[in-house]
């Protein structure tokens, strides 16, 4: 597909002509501007970079999927930005971040008289000197040649601006003018983010850290500061993008409408944080890329050229928008790393912008299994990131499976502690083969040390799958169905006597959950006043043997605290 002809069948950008945008753009909603910003900055900024540079980096499918990995590679011929939107207009003075002020000529347009008006003149002037301070002096000549006689703010001109704004340093800036549309109202903005306040504040709320307590803050700080990132679709990663995260967070506990925008050059994704006025906890996310549909897709495939969406059909590049949902942190659930998951997945078709529903490009788990197996297999081709700064290429040697089976296994952790036993037994399958066949007796090699990462990592999640089954035991749903206390003090005991012998390798956090959720049942008000408060004589057979049940769990969960404190004090201190 010509990326000039993108939205051409659009309401946005209907001319073929790239450099010619002839109707006027008013827009007064947050959902308008954010559909128009949508037309542009995937015209411009992924379509048009795709067409012009032969070896553009596509997106990793995955790479959507929470967790979220940093990208260690910069591209820095390809373009990034940072925008922010406010849902009103401007007040300099007031307003809680910095940045160059542009003014409309419609706030004027009362005092303007006629075409030769000396006031027209000096606005448009002073806007030109604002943006040219900002803009690379090799860019000025140009610059001036184009917009000298035209007002730089008004949004009809942004698709013509967005090539140089995308030589400027810091955010550019979006609100209302006084007449209520939509305007370029600044540029070179700094989106403060208070991130030490911010970390130290939620690590507290959470649990993860407690005044004064450094220990605890070496230990847990990374986790506090990936859980926060994430809920507003990021890793750990550039001053840009985490500055648009904690400054979202700001805008949102005020209670701004508002939108911003964040195009990376290491990720290659459009990542939409927005506020509509919507009553929600958090602000929603969005993200926007170009990816490739695996050749095992064949259904999608189909769907896709059927309706003419893909934007390369030979190489089977499609345009992908993600939403999430974002999950409170639940220091009981045996997923308490999860901050996001998917909530919709779209094809967004390149000529037209609609969107195509019910493709399952990402969270295909038959793909996820057919990706482990050629990892195992040696014959898996791509990248991934080992331990945040390390690139691995391709799965050619064993150290090369090693890393991309830990990388792997970390990545998709959540999925495989959620899906079902069936999907598990198949994951179990290929990893129990794979390291069957790894051959490394000395103890002391790099070798060595990686397979036990890759062990560790699995056995984590094995039991991590346990804990999960025992907290759907502690809400009495087991497997969706719902059953009895007998039968809920029947399955722990079953669970956690089997649990105790996998402990040869120890995680601290799955123990204290475990704790956690036996503490829960045990406490339980109706199963403590109807079965072990009651008098022994007053109880019927069945209420003797739950209250037997009962004191097998309290003899277990007397086990596990016993192993828990033995595992403390051998730990060496930090």
């Amino acid at each position: 597909m010509d990326w000039k002809k993108a939205y051409s069948q659009s309401k946005w950008l209907p001319s073929e002509h790239h450099d010619a945008y002839y109707d006027a753009v008013s827009i007064t909603s947050l959902a308008e501007l954010k559909s128009y910003l949508d037309a542009v900055h995937i015209k411009e900024c992924l379509l048009r970079p795709y067409a012009t540079y032969k070896d553009y980096p596509i997106v990793d499918s995955r790479a959507l999927l929470p967790s979220f990995e940093p990208d260690v590679t910069e591209y820095h011929f390809l373009p990034g930005f940072s925008l922010l939107a406010l849902d009103r207009q401007l007040m300099p003075f007031s307003e809680i971040f910095q940045y160059d002020m542009l003014h409309p000529l419609t706030d004027f347009e009362n005092a303007i008289q006629g075409p030769c008006c000396p006031l027209e003149h000096h606005i448009l002037q002073a806007n030109m000197q604002t943006m040219l301070s900002r803009l690379p002096r090799a860019l000025h000549e140009v610059f001036r040649r184009e917009f000298q006689h035209l007002d730089t703010t008004a949004l009809e001109q942004y698709p013509a601006l967005l090539p140089y704004i995308l030589n400027m340093d810091r955010a550019h800036v979006l609100a209302h003018s006084g007449s209520g549309h939509f305007q370029l109202a600044g540029v070179f903005a700094s989106l403060p983010s208070d991130i030490d306040g911010e970390i130290k504040r939620f690590g507290l709320r959470i649990g993860k850290f407690h005044l004064g307590d450094n220990e605890l803050y070496e230990r847990n700080r990374l986790f506090v500061m990936q859980f926060l990132m994430e809920l507003y679709g990021f890793p750990i990663a550039s001053e840009r993008r985490t500055s648009a995260a904690l400054f979202s967070r700001k805008l949102h506990k005020m209670g701004e409408r508002f939108l911003i925008r964040v195009l990376g050059q290491s990720d290659r994704t459009i990542t939409t944080i927005w506020n509509d006025g919507t009553p929600s906890r958090y602000p929603r996310v969005e993200k926007i890329a170009l990816i490739r549909v695996e050749p095992e897709q064949k259904d999608v495939i189909k769907t896709l050229r059927e309706q003419r969406a893909f934007v390369d059909e030979k190489n089977r590049v499609a345009l992908i928008r993600v939403q999430y949902h974002q999950h409170a942190y639940a220091a009981d659930n045996v997923r308490q790393d999860r901050a996001l998951s998917v909530s919709l997945q779209q094809v967004i078709h390149p000529l037209t912008g609609k969107a195509i529903d019910g493709l399952n490009l990402i969270r295909d788990t038959t793909n996820l299994i057919l990706r482990l197996n050629d990892i195992a297999r040696g014959e898996y081709h791509g990248r991934i990131v080992y331990k945040r700064n390390e690139v691995v290429e391709n799965t050619e040697t064993d150290e090369k499976r090693l890393k991309f089976m830990y990388s792997w296994l970390s990545k998709h952790q959540r999925r495989f502690i959620s899906y079902s036993e069936e999907f598990f037994a198949a994951v179990s399958r290929i990893l129990d083969a794979f390291l069957a066949k790894l051959d490394i007796e000395e103890p002391h090699s790099e070798l060595y040390a990686l397979r036990q990462e890759v062990e560790n990592r699995y056995q984590y999640i094995r039991q991590a799958r346990t804990i999960r089954e025992l907290e759907e035991i502690r809400s009495r749903n087991l497997h969706g169905e719902h059953i009895k206390y007998d039968r809920m003090l029947a399955e722990a005991v079953r669970l956690m006597q089997a649990f105790k012998f996998e402990l040869s390798i120890y995680f601290d956090e799955l123990v204290a959950t475990a704790i956690r959720h036996m503490d829960a049942m045990l406490s339980d008000r109706y199963l403590r006043k109807h079965y072990i408060e009651r008098p022994e004589g007053e109880l019927t057979k069945n209420g003797l043997e739950v209250r037997r049940k009962y004191g097998k769990l309290v003899s277990l969960r007397d086990e596990f605290d016993a192993i828990r404190k033995s595992r403390q004090s051998q730990r060496p201190a930090l």
